[in-house]
């Protein structure tokens, strides 16, 4: 029987000093060890959260944790925790959370000639894509907006089929500024994460997605390993709150 332990969820700065090595199971866990784990979070009833991380599994808070903050199912964040129990009440690990990030999470939308205006397509300064956990992960620069939240978008072409005739899933990754931006020398890193669970992913080769990039042009970038795993970059990522400058 799984027990469920209340605490009220929130949104804590990540520093670095934090980011440690995960910890060695042959070691055993103790109070102090330290990991994280990009995840994704599960509303299991009100203000009772558990979590499935790309690296270390299922997770439940064997200790709790101070919040404060209501979470959506499915949205992706980044955990930093106190491993204490492995295969804990059927679920990978047992833990303590001590920080938690949480990121704009979307789902694939489907682009038509009717709302292709609300897409744009504007250049984008993409530093990581992968997909891991069933979503395609993105860190990227921007310029930061002045009055105007830019929209960030994946989306497949509706009138196109699922899988086209190479045998992949093809997607655009689509950026809207609203001609609202401060000067290129401004740029602040966000984050976003796309949920692909709505793509036929296990009948497909990949996924190519294009991307019109500021520095290097059009390009396609493919991902054929749906389980990647994180890029140093993520490891560490400071990202200010996403949901302020981006929707």
């Amino acid at each position: 029987m799984k027990r469920l332990l209340k605490y009220a969820m929130g949104l804590c700065a990540l520093t670095i000093g934090m980011l440690q090595t995960s910890c060695d199971d042959g070691d055993g866990y103790s109070i102090g060890d330290i990991a994280y784990d990009w995840v994704t979070i599960h509303v299991e009833s009100d203000g009772i959260y558990t979590f499935t991380g790309d690296t270390w599994g299922t997770m439940y808070p064997a200790a709790s944790g101070i919040w404060g903050h209501q979470i959506t199912e499915g949205t992706r964040g980044l955990l930093v925790f106190n491993p204490l129990y492995d295969n804990y009440y059927g679920y990978d690990v047992g833990i303590k959370p001590e920080q938690l990030r949480t990121f704009l999470t979307k789902t694939v939308e489907d682009l038509t000639n009717e709302n292709e205006n609300e897409y744009a397509n504007d250049p984008a300064y993409v530093r990581e894509a992968w997909i891991a956990g069933g979503y395609m992960n993105m860190l990227f620069d921007m310029k930061m907006p002045l009055e105007k939240k830019h929209r960030v978008s994946l989306i497949r072409h509706a009138d196109e089929q699922e899988i086209g005739e190479d045998g992949y899933i093809h997607l655009e990754y689509r950026y809207n500024t609203y001609g609202d931006t401060t000067d290129v020398f401004n740029l602040g890193t966000e984050v976003v994460c796309y949920n692909l669970n709505t793509l036929p992913i296990d009948r497909a080769k990949g996924i190519k997605m294009e991307v019109n990039h500021a520095v290097y042009g059009k390009q396609t970038l493919v991902f054929e390993n749906m389980n990647e795993p994180t890029p140093e970059q993520a490891k560490s990522v400071q990202a200010p709150s996403s949901e302020q400058d981006i929707y």
